[in-house]
């Protein structure tokens, strides 16, 4: 996938010119949202829960070696096969030498986020390999050569008519924008993909230590058919994604799924352990299961640990006013909103994302609702000071840091100039109310209009309080 990050801001300033997608986003910013609130009021729990999650993510990430070593040492004895890739070339090339040596021609695909982040589909296409997403989301945008705008819901910026039109152009089928006929349509074509597919590949929410277990969370059964129909099943999951143990598993779905969908359970919640069996008539035969790190071992013990954390639940894009403003592709990288401000400069570099720290208005509903409580605001403050100190920052902004900087070293000045300020702000928004131009503000009142300030200042709020309180 193409590196957009470092142009953040023109691709914010295009999404939100885009009919179709703000149609789209207005019906996102109202679902998953409300789905999670309602899961976890019917919880009473939910908090204790999420901090067991947390602690126990802390205990795995300070002893990573120690299960990865077992996880690999289970898989083993049953039969499979382990793979360790530093990098996303490394794990590309592992998967493809695992598809040559069965000769595969087609590889089924369930949805994957890891497989996004090393760039899977197409370097398997470049050396003749045919890989088809069988997620629906993930089918409609290979049949687009788009690329997923979240991490749950992949096309989420699309709607019904720009699907129907899709299928109409690639299927040949009359056009309908009927929902459960566009599945149905998805169903039979994909149905023969699924029975002449060489090798599998799916990604994992969860491996299991203890068991050596893959496991993977789902509303659809395509990932059940990918990983049990063809000969050859290949697991490609992160490291970080490794649990102590299957008890340890229930933890994490009760969390997970309420944070994501605001299900209690998903549909399907698939474990895996090794390949056919001699008793056994179904399965794949071959078992594989590549452990990507790309960079992820070096965030153990820096100030981005806490990122290790995250088990993809989605839920602080699905809260995030920036992302439910702009969508997933501005963010111009596998991982958008909250959590890919923080974990794409991890990867690609800060020089090449820069932007993305800034795309967040430091609300904290990020960490509010975060099912490990990854503090996502902390940790983007982090990534502005490596942007500030690397001198990436704008001169427009640092010359602003450093005006404000002064003035704020002179109290009297400080306060004469804000109150200059206020009273211009009350001038220019005493009929309406609101300002709908603001000087050196465009970026802001381009989209929305500034409330005019009102009633007295902080200082003199505090101020009366406290002579109210002596007397």
């Amino acid at each position: 996938m193409q590196i957009h990050s470092p142009e953040f801001k023109q691709n914010a300033r295009i999404a939100l010119k885009d009919e179709q997608l703000q149609s789209s986003l207005a019906k996102f910013k109202t679902g998953f949202p409300e789905k999670r609130r309602l899961a976890v009021e019917a919880l009473p729990e939910f908090d204790a829960l999420r901090d067991q999650a947390r602690d126990l993510k802390d205990h795995i990430i300070a002893n990573l070696d120690i299960y990865l070593d077992e996880f690999e040492r289970k898989v083993t004895e049953q039969g499979g096969t382990v793979h360790w890739a530093s990098s996303a070339d490394d794990a590309c090339r592992i998967i493809h030498e695992i598809c040559q040596a069965v000769d595969a021609k087609t590889v089924t695909k369930g949805k994957s986020m890891v497989s996004e982040e090393i760039g899977l589909n197409e370097y398997l296409e470049k050396r003749g390999i045919e890989p088809v997403e069988t997620d629906l989301g993930e089918y409609i945008l290979q049949l687009r050569k788009d690329h997923p705008s979240h991490i749950i819901a992949p096309a989420i910026h699309l709607t019904v008519p720009q699907v129907a039109d899709t299928f109409h152009e690639h299927h040949k089928r009359p056009r309908t924008e009927d929902g459960p006929e566009l599945m149905a349509e998805a169903r039979e074509i994909l149905r023969k993909k699924f029975v002449a597919a060489d090798v599998g590949i799916t990604g994992a929410n969860f491996l299991v230590a203890e068991t050596g277990g893959t496991i993977i969370v789902t509303n659809e059964g395509n990932g059940d058919l990918t990983q049990s129909l063809p000969d050859t099943h290949v697991v490609v999951s992160s490291i970080e994604k490794v649990i102590p143990t299957l008890e340890d598993l229930s933890l994490f779905l009760r969390v997970l799924t309420r944070s994501a969908t605001g299900q209690e359970f998903s549909v399907y919640t698939t474990l895996s352990s090794g390949g056919r069996r001699d008793d056994e008539q179904d399965g794949p035969k071959n078992y594989h299961v590549v452990l990507v790190d790309n960079g992820r071992s070096n965030m153990v013990g820096s100030e981005s640990q806490e990122m290790l954390r995250c088990i993809r639940c989605g839920s602080c894009m699905n809260h995030c006013p920036v992302y439910g403003a702009v969508g997933g592709h501005a963010y111009g990288w596998v991982y958008p909103g909250p959590m890919g401000s923080v974990l794409t400069p991890q990867m690609i570099g800060i020089e090449n994302s820069a932007q993305l720290p800034n795309a967040s208005t430091a609300c904290g509903k990020c960490e509010e609702v975060c099912p490990v409580r990854i503090p996502l605001p902390k940790l983007m403050r982090h990534w502005r000071e490596q942007e500030f100190e690397k001198h990436l920052t704008p001169s427009a902004v640092r010359w602003g840091l450093r005006s404000w900087g002064t003035l704020a070293s002179y109290p009297r000045l400080y306060r004469f100039a804000w109150n200059l300020g206020n009273k211009m702000m009350r001038l220019m928004g005493r009929k309406a109310g609101f300002i709908a131009k603001l000087p050196l503000a465009s970026g802001w009142t381009e989209h929305r209009d500034m409330p005019a300030p009102t009633g007295p200042t902080f200082m003199q709020a505090y101020k009366a309080q406290q002579q109210g309180d002596r007397s």
